[in-house]
């Protein structure tokens, strides 16, 4: 398999749960502006959302955003557990989260980072995230990981994106439940992993 992926992006995420699956595969970096690999690649012609991560498996079909491929993995290597079988409320719980996650933060944060946002909508989404924060913040003082007090998918997909308040400059030092909770997920010896990779600085 190969991955898609632009370092401290969301692809961090299935980054993540191709090393939790070890599964075997490679990287190749995409320059977003410019639409190109590292190999001199056209990108739109690997994945024509032209966004990362796109996973290429190993028929040579391409899978993207995300959720599908952090599932896909976890599907195919069901003995790491990264997610409760189907048909278990865990299963479903953990969906709960990704939607959460991928609705609330990540699609929250995006516009943060584009120059062209208008300041007072950056300010309403800062405010926004935060309240999010707090509600995460009182889950994960009462449990270690969110779902089912072990680590998974959900908890990968998090850390990815929970990353993005430190580069904006957050305080989660209101939140330190959350802080401790990061603080514990990245020396995983999976994310040490992709972080290195990624030549990602710990939080």
């Amino acid at each position: 398999m190969k991955l898609y992926y632009k370092p401290g992006s969301c692809s961090l995420f299935p980054h993540i749960i191709l090393h939790e699956t070890r599964t075997r595969f490679t990287l190749e970096k995409v320059d977003l502006r410019t639409k190109k690999t590292e190999q001199d690649r056209d990108y739109l012609l690997i994945n024509r959302k032209g966004l990362v991560p796109a996973l290429e498996l190993d028929d040579g079909s391409i899978l993207t955003e995300t959720v599908a491929i952090a599932l896909y993995l976890a599907d195919k290597a069901p003995q790491y557990n990264l997610i409760a079988p189907p048909n278990t409320i865990h299963h479903y719980h953990a969906i709960e989260w990704l939607n959460y996650i991928a609705t609330e933060l990540h699609k929250s944060f995006s516009p943060l980072f584009r120059p062209g946002t208008p300041e007072s909508y950056k300010d309403l989404l800062r405010s926004y995230l935060e309240q999010r924060f707090r509600y995460i913040n009182e889950v994960l003082s009462e449990h270690d990981c969110l779902v089912g007090n072990r680590f998974g998918v959900a908890d990968a997909y998090l850390y990815t994106i929970a990353r993005w308040a430190q580069a904006l400059k957050f305080d989660l030092t209101h939140f330190p439940a959350l802080k401790a909770y990061l603080e514990r997920i990245e020396v995983r010896p999976s994310v040490e992993k992709a972080l290195t990779a990624e030549g990602l600085l710990l939080l």
